[in-house]
């Protein structure tokens, strides 16, 4: 594989046939950058109209942090998903969050680029460096780890 083929984009539309959320839970735009399982980069345009800042908070909205771990796990999940599903649909269950920091408020109006990068896999589990950057600033860190498996072997 050439370098140049290595490197993909996931638009919105294949994002829905990769992964199982939906509004309001789907918290990727799109992902460049993608090479492979190895790493990519989503994209998250956060807007003022999401459900989340009506509680989150209404004078001050902020994203919540757990949302933002959230997408970056989508995008890790989203590329496994890509890179392993052989044309079959798969399933990637969150495993774990290891040092997550918050470095900066997200806001509406921002762009959050959720920057994976492959530490290990080992069989169907598999783990990742996050980052969330807005603009030159990094806004949240985390090391999370998911297993993907099979629909129908987990619903036996």
């Amino acid at each position: 594989m050439t370098s140049e083929s290595a490197f993909v984009e996931i638009n919105i539309q294949e994002l829905f046939q990769l992964l199982p959320h939906r509004y309001p839970f789907l918290l990727l735009d799109k992902i460049v950058d993608v090479n492979e399982d190895l790493s990519a980069t989503g994209i998250k345009n956060v807007t003022f109209n999401e459900p989340q800042f009506g509680g989150h908070f209404p004078e001050n909205p902020i994203m919540p942090g757990v949302m933002i771990v959230e997408a970056m796990a989508q995008t890790a999940g989203a590329i496994c998903a890509k890179a392993h599903s052989k044309g079959k649909r798969k399933l990637v269950y969150f495993m774990t969050i290891d040092g997550a920091k918050f470095r900066r408020p997200v806001v509406p109006g921002d762009q959050l680029q959720l920057r994976v990068i492959q530490l290990k896999q080992r069989r169907n589990i598999f783990k990742y460096d996050c980052e969330a950057w807005v603009g030159e600033e990094k806004a949240a860190e985390a090391i999370i780890s998911a297993m993907m498996v099979d629909p129908e072997e987990y619903n036996k």
